[in-house]
């Protein structure tokens, strides 16, 4: 799992707390800290609906879902702050009990074991995790007005909404790039990288000759052919922490990819102009890799279905830039991803 450390304070004042081991994720938009890891002290405000209820939120991710209040943090990053910005507060404790129709959508992460951090900072290519569709329409597994002890899905203006921080900033506010060095066959124990923030705005994050694939307007996808196969729904996601795609030729164990001997495949990513490039990568036995005692592997693959899910370990020994919608960057607007 790729993690960060943030820093959120209650708006326009100085009382802040520094927080660890907060996962980075390209795959969602938003930051959602769990509330036992936020100390006593940093009483942040909640956010309210028009009719005065307090807001929640229901986020679905593929492994669960989280549910919390939703409240308002000036968040820094580095040297770069998000003022007064909407985030998720996990299990917070002030709010009712989780909804049915949200509490259907998978495993509960809740708790720092469940979530296995304290947190997600969600830096995907959108400004807010829902956008228009949750401004005009109540959505269940979304947004909620909670009051008199129960919650039901309601709307909200996107400004309200849990918003990427990065957007949010003064500066290089377009977007990301993630640099992790490569890392051997047999993975390593521990690897340091970094993120930075802005898309052509600074010396440090310049696309150079990265291949820029612009991705749905809408979904954030781009598409992959593989063995054949055309999959729409693909998505460059630092938040799963292997490669997910459908393989019927290669033994499984559990929820991974065991082949006999470490293979090596080809996959071409498509962005929606026709813009194409060429992927290169392994695949190892899962449970040898687990056995070796280390913890970031480039080759670490499972089963998936109708998408491509390019996570964590495409990352190792690449440069990959991720472009928030609408934001103008040298190479045109996103959202887009490059590598």
């Amino acid at each position: 799992m790729l993690q960060t450390s943030v820093t959120i304070c209650v708006p326009g004042t100085s009382t802040c707390q520094t927080i660890n081991n907060i996962q980075v994720d390209t795959g969602s938009q938003g930051l959602r800290i769990l509330a036992s890891a936020l100390a006593p002290t940093l009483t942040l405000p909640s956010v309210t609906a028009s009719t005065g209820a307090t807001v929640a939120s229901c986020t679905v991710f593929g492994s669960g879902y989280t549910w919390g209040s939703v409240r308002n943090a000036d968040v820094h990053l580095a040297g770069e702050v998000a003022a007064a910005t909407s985030i998720q507060v996990i299990a917070d404790p002030a709010i009712p009990a989780v909804p049915t129709d949200c509490s259907n959508s998978g495993l509960p992460m809740l708790t720092a074991t469940a979530l296995r951090s304290n947190g997600i900072l969600g830096v995907g290519p959108f400004s807010a995790d829902c956008g228009s569709g949750c401004a005009t329409t109540a959505l269940p597994r979304w947004y909620y007005g909670c009051s008199s002890g129960a919650c039901v899905a309601a709307t909200l203006p996107v400004a309200q909404q849990v918003t990427n921080p990065v957007s949010r900033f003064a500066t290089d506010n377009n977007g990301i790039v993630i640099d992790l060095p490569a890392v051997a066959a047999t993975g390593a124990a521990s690897v340091t990288g970094t993120m930075t923030f802005g898309i052509g705005s600074q010396s440090n994050n310049l696309l150079g000759s990265a291949q820029v694939l612009p991705s749905n307007s809408m979904t954030g996808f781009v598409s992959t052919a593989f063995q054949g196969q055309t999959y729409s729904t693909s998505f460059i996601d630092s938040g799963s922490n292997g490669l997910f795609f459908a393989l019927s030729s290669v033994p499984t164990c559990g929820a991974w990819f065991c082949p006999t001997a470490v293979q090596t495949l080809s996959a071409t990513v498509a962005g929606n102009n026709g813009a194409t490039s060429n992927v290169t990568f392994t695949m190892g036995n899962a449970t040898s890799l687990f056995g070796s005692g280390n913890n970031a592997f480039s080759n670490l693959a499972g089963p998936g279905s109708n998408y491509f899910d390019w996570g964590l370990p495409f990352f190792f020994g690449r440069r990959v830039f991720t472009a928030i919608e609408a934001s103008a960057t040298p190479a045109g607007n996103g959202p887009y991803y490059a590598f």
